[in-house]
């Protein structure tokens, strides 16, 4: 097993809070974390038709079965168990007596705020790090090579070629997840929505646009946006506020969980093409900014992340909010640097000089610069915010 930055965090939770609920994409290995750090409960998912109907007819009689508490997985198949632990924990009051997954993030929440706020601790699971596999002996010298085989832990576990793995992830997750959530008429439709979205890593969000592209309207665009966002396939970094008297744009930028997951979608299927493509530094972006996501997440944390560009085109890839302070990021595909490369950051220096910020590139080697500390992709680890 590849040991799990989150670990340690989770177990604090469990020790203070009567149930933790633990939440990211299918496959990014939440089962596997939960039943090894709390391998002395009682496991059951929820995804088996059987327990599942159990925990619908008689959801009291199910809990009961459990005195020393419970690992419920997939838990949101159940809506109508949630008040019936809440009655339980406000009896009981013992720490870590339920803990809660689901690949579902806003139907789980839903619930969670409805009948466990105050009493659940969440915390969210994505897939493998980079650091996380650095640490697990698993070892990139080339980025792109990275990105293409994408990070989810089975693909590494079980030594599949990345193409089959996404393949049947994805018709899967159309099949199965996207039913659940809601009942789409014409799935290839939405299998082609979702490749649209691919082609749009990194750029401002058009619904507009999209929903044309696709042969939709702008409100089913947004609604598939929305399945998309709950079942972690994808995320929005919106917009810093900080206007420095000019006018801002308001759209938010597009970004996948997964490369990997991407990158089948693009139609890449070895690193030879993804060196190739037009897509190439996007998704390099992708990498570094989810990246920073899982940081985040590792910690028990929301990210703290948002972009900056005004109406004339002036952009910072990242901004990083650390209390009062605003920390610039950059990032560039590129495995060699040239002054260029640090106009964004220079740009932003003159705006405000609140300390020196990053530039993430594709090389090997970290330095320090006099407008920004340079990282290799191999230290994004090393950011702190």
């Amino acid at each position: 097993m590849i040991h799990r930055t989150l670990t340690e965090h989770l177990k604090y939770l469990a020790t203070k809070f009567p149930v933790v609920a633990l939440t990211g994409p299918r496959q990014s290995g939440k089962t596997t974390l939960v039943e090894s750090l709390f391998s002395q409960k009682d496991y059951v998912s929820l995804e088996d038709p059987d327990m599942r109907e159990f925990a619908t007819t008689d959801p009291r009689g199910f809990l009961n079965q459990f005195k020393d508490g419970v690992v419920i997985d997939e838990v949101q198949h159940v809506p109508g168990l949630f008040s019936y632990i809440q009655t339980r924990v406000d009896k009981s009051k013992i720490p870590g007596e339920f803990i809660l997954t689901g690949s579902q993030n806003f139907l789980l929440l839903e619930k969670i705020s409805q009948s466990l706020a105050g009493r659940t601790a969440i915390v969210h699971l994505l897939p493998l790090s980079t650091h996380e596999l650095f640490e697990a002996h698993y070892k990139f010298d080339d980025p792109f090579v990275l990105l293409q085989k994408g990070f989810y832990p089975r693909i590494y576990d079980q030594n599949i070629p990345a193409i089959d793995w996404y393949k049947s992830y994805i018709n899967t997750y159309i099949e199965r997840d996207v039913r659940q959530i809601k009942n789409i008429s014409d799935l290839s439709k939405f299998q082609l929505f979702i490749k649209l979205c691919a082609g749009r890593i990194g750029q401002l969000l058009n619904i507009s646009s999209l929903a044309t592209d696709c042969g939709i309207n702008h409100t089913t665009a947004r609604s598939w946006l929305s399945i998309l966002e709950a079942s972690f396939i994808i995320f929005f970094l919106k917009t810093h506020h900080k206007n420095f008297n000019k006018r801002l744009v308001k759209q938010p930028k597009l970004y996948f969980y997964d490369t990997g997951i991407a990158s089948y979608l693009l139609g890449i299927h070895n690193p030879e093409d993804l060196i190739i493509h037009f897509m190439k530094g996007p998704l390099f972006e992708n990498y570094v900014v989810t990246e920073l996501v899982k940081q985040s997440f590792n910690r028990g944390r929301e990210h703290n992340l948002n972009f900056w560009r005004d109406n004339h085109g002036h952009e910072v890839d990242v901004i990083m909010t650390s209390g009062q302070k605003l920390i610039p990021l950059e990032v560039k595909a590129s495995s060699t640097l040239s002054q260029e490369q640090f106009k964004a950051l220079v740009y932003w220096n003159h705006l405000i000089n609140d300390g020196k910020g990053y530039l993430v590139y594709a090389g090997d080697t970290s330095q320090q610069r006099s407008v920004a500390a340079v990282l290799s992709w191999k230290d994004i680890h090393k950011i702190t915010s």
